[in-house]
């Protein structure tokens, strides 16, 4: 799948400007002031409203052009939920990674029923086919979404086997402190759409420890970002 392609036409720094304050705000936990002030360091003078709009503009794009590099997922799939508040509501966002870690797919819905479970998961065979084994907690609607979407896939029910997709609400929880929440259900959707991608090409996978692979690791991620910012 080929990548797509992003116009920095009227505006008024370079586009390496533009995709690294945006790499900056979406890959570390960073206030849009904390931004500023980073860029300023560098000679860059630009105000965290704009940087903002940005962020808003370009972080779509960018999320996709990174998921069309993505490698193909591992075949054991773990599913997961986490109750986010928004405006004094509640609201589940469900999140799907493989056994390395990688999140294949996020969505925030108001309830946690049947319904959500069977949508996600018939998003993830669309995309990324079949897998081998699909690891969830107790929640029943998971295991009835299974039966009706996939009735041969092996489903293995258990609190203690799924730590992978609990462990990895941990990246979101410390950006959601940072961020003190989030004002709307599109904006945590489009932000969390954004961080994943990220974080899924810059984090390091726990078989790839030696300090070599783990500079070489982090010299491919750069690469794939300036490819996917349309930067290079």
């Amino acid at each position: 799948m080929q990548t797509e392609k992003i116009s920095y036409k009227r505006h008024r720094f370079p586009p390496e400007v533009i995709a690294h304050a945006v790499w900056l705000f979406v890959r570390f936990n960073l206030s849009l002031r904390e931004d500023e002030e980073m860029l300023l360091e560098c000679g860059i003078e630009v105000s965290y409203e704009t940087i903002r709009r940005w962020t808003a503009k370009f972080r779509l794009q960018i999320a996709r052009n990174l998921r069309c590099r993505q490698a193909r997922p591992g075949d054991v799939w773990h599913l997961d939920e986490v109750v986010v508040k928004i405006s004094g509501r509640k609201f589940w966002l469900w999140r799907a990674v493989d056994q390395h870690g990688v999140v294949l797919e996020e969505i925030l819905k108001s309830k946690r029923d049947k319904w959500v479970a069977k949508r996600l998961l018939l998003r993830l065979i669309k995309c990324h086919g079949l897998p081998k084994r699909l690891i969830a907690d107790k929640l029943r609607s998971d295991g009835a979404a299974k039966r009706e979407v996939a009735p041969d896939l092996d489903h293995w029910s258990h609190k203690g086997l799924n730590n992978r997709a609990e462990h990895s609400h941990l990246p979101f929880r410390k950006r959601e402190r940072a961020m003190q929440s989030f004002r709307s259900p599109g904006g945590l959707q489009r932000f969390a759409s954004i961080h994943s991608a990220t974080r899924n090409c810059f984090v390091v996978p726990a078989r790839r420890r030696a300090a070599l692979t783990i500079r070489y690791h982090r010299m491919q991620a750069f690469e794939a970002w300036a490819t996917a910012a349309d930067v290079v």
